[in-house]
């Protein structure tokens, strides 16, 4: 099975593995179990076995793997070299928040740019980032191929069409909408309040002790 084919649920793990990686990196770790990173990751040892078998050998068995090897890997698979800059459509409170905590600090991924359509936001920075207006997205926005987007539902699909006209490729929707795209765009919704209310459900009716 060739990189570019392994399944979804695997490819979303990746990033998390990488990460405890990183933290193991700056704490001097040479080597870790699968065991150990199960325990970290909250993922099953044979998920993670079989996540990693699709990439060849990347341990050794009575060794483990190292840490060193298997976060140049997963830099390297997860293009973690290359910076990808984003554009953040929608400055409200959670669009703020954004840029207050922007991704660089953590990983490649930047918020180059925002766009809101408040007079009081527009022309102003925020964390380093210029909020321009929505008017001129079709101007501003350059050769971005990522975006998230948090503007109000009305507005969702409106704004999803421009991006795409613009040659966006992926969408971060923090919107309510399920929002309409060409087959070619890539969008992944995230609805905190179902997430959350899904928590609510699983803590009283599948509690863990």
């Amino acid at each position: 099975m060739t990189q570019n084919k392994i399944p979804q649920a695997t490819a979303k793990r990746l990033p998390l593995y990488y990460r405890y990686l990183r933290n193991l990196q700056s704490q001097g770790k040479s080597r870790v179990s699968s065991k150990e990173l199960s325990d970290a990751v909250k993922v099953d040892s044979a998920t993670i076995r079989r996540d990693f078998s699709y990439f060849g050998a990347l341990g050794k068995k009575g060794y483990g793997y190292n840490v060193e090897y298997l976060l140049g890997f997963f830099r390297k698979t997860l293009d973690q070299d290359e910076l990808i800059e984003v554009a953040l459509v929608g400055v409200g409170n959670l669009g703020a928040a954004f840029l207050h905590y922007n991704f660089m600090k953590n990983n490649n991924i930047k918020i180059a740019m925002a766009f809101d359509s408040d007079p009081e936001k527009i022309g102003t920075e925020i964390s380093g980032v210029h909020v321009y207006n929505i008017d001129d997205l079709e101007e501003k926005l350059d050769d971005i191929k990522v975006a998230i987007l948090t503007v109000p539902a009305s507005v969702a699909d409106a704004t999803t069409e421009r991006l795409a006209d613009q040659g966006v490729e992926g969408i971060l929707n923090f919107t309510p909408a399920r929002i309409n795209a060409p087959k070619h765009i890539r969008i992944h919704h995230i609805d905190l309040s179902v997430e959350l209310q899904a928590l609510v459900y699983f803590l009283k009716h599948y509690p863990l002790v």
